[in-house]
């Protein structure tokens, strides 16, 4: 016998001024569900998630609760009043019953230390520590709106692995398709207002979903011919008993209020990308480059060659100098030592993802002509500033609205308005799909598919990188580079594994540089026939440190489970926690150099 849900909403409706938001939309959580909601950049996902959360209250429904039962939700805007550390802003969302050295453990698997001021963080800083205080209980329920934002390919990596093992029931918000795939097993569509739900995961969900756009196209047409019939009937048929017209008229009116008040799908935006004329065959070559900040390496002995209609991506954690790099590949940045060549007619298009460069006072229409004009000069032709927004699935309202008051997709979308206006043919997309919908981003694939100029593309998007690169520039560590033919999948094919957290040195794999833009690889330590003397010493020791490791982790979780012990000694209980997250730290790093190691012998005995 299935489970009763834990939470439903059933027939919820609201509307934010004119048309509906939501009006009918259900959605039931049973234990260990994992769905993803769906939707575009408007439809009401996150308010539906806020109503769910108990947060917003409808005009019109119900939500029910089962008893007992815990919620957390993933808040955009986390509030860190009265909060001196990331620390106590984690635990101050846990209970009596909750494993406090949690909070530390999910701080430092997402790049904190639980030791930051709030008034100081980032926006992805505090987006980490909200995933954080959301995860740190163990919730019931898990309502997750965008968490891959602001996480780089580890971090993200790290959260799927995280959620898969977690006995929440989740609902999840996500352009990652990768990430939807890997942990969803049913999906809720909200379209116009209302919701559909099917029972299989995302992989299934587009196929799905233009099913049912042609089934509706089918019903309009029928509808169409419907009421052309009738009304040909009202002009030239032959008059029959009275009540029998007045009802067919009645019936030909609903028709028409049908057709009249049907709601299509939600427009698509229209990508097209300016275009100068073609640069040279070599767009940029980089001979033995290096660059260092301080006693830091961020590039280190980098040749590479990119040429006229390559589409490179640049990957790696965050912190490991991709932004630096491609502003030395692209000149704006001078190497300490070493050669950067641009080719000839060359012409930069650069998307800035530092949405701090858009002016929040400024409209919408201003960003885009530069103020003083109504037109924007689009591939060489003026274009009117309302139509070229439309594209862009910008309403004529928002031509005077403050890029202030706009949403985080709708300010991605101006800031692909702004960038693909402007002619050029090498296009640098730094983090492009932050905030899309999932159909604007097949959009932004199929324009750059059709682009003819050259492509540098910095993505922490694993589907995303798949389907449009064809080159993977990854850091190694240490301001080592190494290209690798085709996308993200099979530079993970090649390389062994996938990007590691800045700090950890992949193990050495089998994989090859790209052979047609090869990176010039580092000099290889693993030339020598046999592990050093101080490594083979560690190979040796490390599985008598991790037995130890783990003996006294047992030992702290034994004290924890004391139910009494918090309430009897608060500060020992916070000082055995501690212990526990480092002594679990020192055994996750023992582990992970162990297996560097052995696989390191395995690769030079073999």
């Amino acid at each position: 016998m299935a489970a009763p849900p834990l939470l439903t909403l059933q027939g919820i409706a609201l509307t934010f001024g004119g048309t509906p938001l939501l009006s009918g939309a259900d959605l039931a959580l049973a234990p260990g569900d994992r769905t993803c909601l769906v939707g575009r950049n408007g439809s009401g996902k996150s308010t539906l998630l806020k109503v769910a959360a108990g947060l917003v209250e409808p005009d019109k429904g119900v939500r029910f609760l089962q008893p007992g039962t815990t919620v957390r939700y993933l808040a955009q805007e986390p509030d860190f009043s009265g909060h001196a550390t990331t620390l106590s802003f984690v635990e101050a969302g846990m209970g009596p019953g909750d494993e406090l050295y949690r909070a530390r453990y999910l701080l430092e698997s997402l790049g904190l230390t639980g030791e930051e001021d709030p008034s100081r963080l980032s926006g992805g800083e505090s987006r980490r520590a909200a995933l954080a205080q959301a995860l740190a209980p163990e919730p019931d329920i898990l309502l997750l709106d965008e968490p891959t934002n602001h996480l780089d390919l580890p971090a993200i990596e790290w959260l799927e692995a995280e959620l898969k093992g977690s006995r929440s029931a989740l609902v999840l918000i996500s352009h990652d398709r990768r990430f939807l795939e890997a942990l969803s097993r049913s999906t809720v569509w909200l379209d116009r207002g209302t919701t559909r739900r099917l029972d299989q995961g995302f992989s299934a969900f587009e196929g799905w979903r233009d099913q049912v756009f042609e089934e509706e196209e089918r019903d309009r047409h029928k509808l169409d011919r419907k009421i052309a019939a009738e009304e040909d009937w009202l002009r030239y048929g032959v008059t029959a008993r009275r009540k029998r017209n007045v009802k067919r008229l009645a019936g030909l009116h609903e028709l028409r209020r049908q057709a009249r008040e049907h709601r299509g799908p939600v427009g698509a935006a229209t990508l097209t990308v300016s275009e100068t004329e073609a640069s040279g065959a070599l767009v940029v070559e980089a001979r033995d480059v290096a660059k260092s900040y301080g006693e830091r390496p961020i590039v280190r002995d980098l040749s590479l060659r990119i040429a006229r209609r390559d589409r490179l991506g640049i990957v790696g954690a965050n912190g490991t100098g991709k932004t630096t790099l491609v502003n030395l590949l692209t000149g704006r940045l001078p190497p300490d030592s070493g050669e950067v060549k641009v080719g000839a007619n060359v012409t930069l298009n650069l998307l800035d993802q530092r949405r701090s460069a858009l002016d929040p006072e400024r409209t919408v229409a201003d960003v885009l002509t530069g103020g003083g004009s109504d037109t924007v000069q689009v591939g060489g032709q003026s274009r009117h500033v309302i139509g070229y927004m439309k594209d862009f699935l910008f309403s004529p309202e928002q031509a005077r609205t403050p890029v202030g008051v706009l949403s985080g997709g709708e300010r991605n979308r101006l800031l692909l308005a702004r960038a693909l206006a402007e002619a050029g043919n090498l296009l640098v997309l730094d983090e492009p799909t932050n905030d899309l919908d999932l159909e604007t981003l097949d959009l932004l694939q199929e324009m750059l598919g059709d682009y003819a100029g050259t492509l540098i593309l910095v993505s922490h998007d694993r589907d995303f990188l798949d389907r449009v690169v064809d080159t993977v520039l990854v850091s190694e560590g240490e301001g080592r580079w190494i290209a690798y033919a085709g996308g993200y999948s099979d530079m993970v094919a090649q390389r062994g594994v996938g990007v590691q957290a800045r700090g950890v040195v992949a193990p050495k794999g089998t994989g090859k540089d790209a052979g047609k833009n090869p990176a010039k690889p580092a000099a290889r330590p693993d030339a020598r026939k046999r592990l050093g003397f101080n490594e083979q010493h560690e190979l040796k020791t490390l599985p008598a440190r991790m037995k130890a490791l783990e003996g006294n982790r047992a030992k702290l979780r034994a004290a924890l489970d004391d139910p009494t012990l918090y309430a009897r000694d608060p500060a020992r209980f916070e000082a055995i926690s501690r212990t526990l997250a480092t002594t679990e730290a020192d055994l996750a790093g023992a582990e992970e150099r162990w297996l560097e190691l052995e696989m390191m012998r395995e690769e030079l005995e073999g």
